[in-house]
């Protein structure tokens, strides 16, 4: 039985449309806020119940049999990973989620080429509690160098919501990217994404195998070499905008997998030698960030603005622009 239960338990009567059905089903369908893995542990737990008596998960209820919940409010923390004292750049908390400002720089989970000093350690230290969260809450990720805003559940029922809305691809991520080249016009890539057939750790567009990837991109502000873009994603595949945008011809500047060999664009002024030169990562920041909030449903946004070295590159390229075209017009 479960020591630590909510109060007051939830109570459900079951409706003519689920009788005979089984127990766990029902409860799915009454508490779907919760997955039915977890709710088929707490009826073996004799944390559900049906008319006050422990049912199994495969037993059959009737209509009007009264349910009792009684979640554990805390299950026993336990993470694999440790926590450790990271700052994170909390840019909104409530009682369901935390929205996180992602640096570059930091990885997301451990992994075989980071066991510490992730957010997730960061998260565990913020928060012990997330440690009964899985995956300490973390729902989707940016890549390592990837700066901006990630959401993170901070109970069950949050996890739960936000993963379904990401399935139903109902969160709106938009991101910001300076890419090599001069793009003429937005549009959308609908193009495969999988392993890379010689290069494992890296991605690529695949003919057979690969899983759909649909990225939006449009245009807004053209340099003389580069493209300032603002991205969204229909789906979330690893390395996603990278891949899609170096497939279609325009890198994102300073990516170190897909870019390929880069320098700065004949003519180029000392400012953006420098600022390109400096720019040690790819130039992409999530700056919004839209989804149903899991506790009231209402869709809620939030807008982080780019990072410093991201803001720099801006400028210098918006700098090397204007001096050309002004040394055009003197020409003239």
């Amino acid at each position: 039985m479960v020591d630590r239960v909510t109060e007051p338990p939830v109570r459900f009567t079951v409706p003519e449309e689920l009788a005979g059905r089984r127990f766990d089903v029902v409860l799915a369908a009454l508490a779907p806020e919760y997955s039915r893995a977890r709710l088929q542990r707490w009826i073996r737990d004799g944390a559900a119940t049906v008319k006050q008596r422990a049912r199994r998960p495969r037993d059959p209820v009737e209509a009007g049999d009264l349910i009792e919940l009684r979640a554990p409010a805390e299950e026993p923390a336990s993470s694999p990973h440790a926590a450790q004292p990271i700052d994170l750049a909390i840019h909104h908390e409530d009682e369901s989620v935390l929205v996180i400002d992602k640096p570059a720089g930091m990885v997301v989970h451990p992994g075989a080429g980071r066991p510490d000093r992730t957010l997730v350690n960061a998260l565990l230290h913020y928060e012990p509690r997330l440690a009964a969260v899985p995956r300490a809450g973390v729902v989707h990720r940016l890549d390592k160098d990837t700066t901006g805003l990630l959401v993170v559940a901070r109970t069950l029922s949050a996890h739960k919501s936000l993963v379904d809305q990401l399935a139903a691809r109902t969160v709106r991520r938009e991101y910001l990217a300076v890419v090599r080249g001069r793009i003429v016009a937005g549009g959308v890539i609908d193009a495969p994404i999988g392993r890379h057939h010689v290069r494992r750790t890296r991605m690529a567009v695949v003919r057979r195998g690969g899983r759909r990837a649909v990225t939006h991109f449009r245009v807004e502000t053209r340099f003389r070499a580069h493209t300032a873009l603002s991205v969204r994603l229909d789906t979330g595949r690893t390395h996603q905008i990278r891949v899609h945008l170096a497939h279609h011809g325009f890198p994102v500047q300073g990516d170190p997998d897909y870019g390929g060999r880069s320098g700065p664009p004949a003519g180029a002024d000392p400012e953006l030698r420098e600022a390109l030169r400096g720019f040690g990562r790819q130039a992409l920041h999530a700056r919004r960030l839209i989804l149903r909030h899991p506790a009231t449903g209402e869709e809620r946004g939030w807008t982080a603005a780019p990072p410093d070295d991201l803001k720099a590159l801006l400028a210098a390229l918006a700098a090397d622009a204007g001096a050309h075209s002004r040394d055009r017009m003197d020409r003239a």
